[in-house]
């Protein structure tokens, strides 16, 4: 029987489950392959805007949380959901305890080694979302059908035997007001980290997986279950590092560890 890699911490944001297009089988077999201590949902894990209007609930997005339920039981992992701006809907229950292994909250400190990572899902610098939200609902339709546009595109792509394309990320990669939007949002996480006395920060909104230094504060962002299809994780010595699912393996495998490592 193969050993399960085992980790001191799993972070897992952007899921959008009840979307069309959730990763949630991916993230499903993602979870089934590693343990871990402790594992941060870090917001937008269930999409609750899109439930509300045309998304739809399915069986491979409730065995997600089976998975999560079976860390808990199996390894005593620890579950600390954080609210998201998608799942906003929280904000009527939080904060809450199930058990003494899961809770739902808006943030979270983690302490690992000598160092502190102040973590939160990333909108609460967003004044999109925060101060103009039927904006960024009208944000939320557009980006919508990138996706929908996408999965027909890579339909074609692989008619043609071209490997997997993200239009959507190109076109945000393009953009000037993109790039500064994910610059400046960086800057104001950071900010937050070190006005919360932390040394880093851990978040996820954006869809951007990243692991790098920000004006003296490490800034961490573990990506998203839509395009990215990542996750960060920390090992027993303190080294965080990103992880990405790939398609063509049972599991990931130690190959596909990405960016530099992170010593705490």
């Amino acid at each position: 029987m193969q050993v399960k890699p085992y980790f001191r911490t799993i972070v897992l944001s952007d899921i959008h489950l009840g979307t069309s297009g959730s990763k949630a089988k991916e993230v499903t077999g993602f979870l089934k392959s590693y343990s871990c201590e402790r594992l941060i949902l870090n917001g937008d894990i269930v999409d609750g805007w899109q439930l509300r209007k045309y998304g739809t609930w399915k069986r491979k997005h409730t065995a997600f949380f089976r998975a999560v339920l079976k860390q808990i039981v199996h390894y005593n992992t620890k579950v600390i959901y954080l609210r998201g701006n998608h799942d906003d809907f929280l904000d009527e229950i939080m904060p809450l305890r199930l058990g003494k292994n899961f809770v739902i909250q808006q943030d979270y400190i983690l302490k690992t080694g000598d160092k502190k990572f102040y973590v939160t899902h990333g909108d609460v610098f967003d004044s999109v979302t925060s101060q103009m939200k039927w904006l960024a609902h009208m944000g939320d339709v557009g980006y919508t059908f990138l996706l929908w546009l996408n999965k027909f595109y890579n339909q074609y792509r692989v008619w043609r035997g071209l490997p997997y394309y993200s239009l959507s990320q190109q076109i945000k990669q393009r953009i000037k007001l993109a790039v500064s939007y994910v610059s400046d949002f960086e800057t104001k996480l950071a900010e937050l980290a070190r006005a919360r006395g932390c040394d880093g920060i851990i978040c996820g909104h954006i869809h951007q997986p990243a692991i790098r230094q920000v004006d003296g504060i490490t800034y961490l962002n573990s990506g998203d279950w839509v395009e990215s299809l990542s996750a960060l994780v920390e090992d027993h010595q303190g080294q965080w590092s990103l992880l990405y699912y790939s398609t063509d393996l049972e599991s990931i495998s130690a190959d596909t560890v990405s960016a530099a490592p992170y010593h705490a």
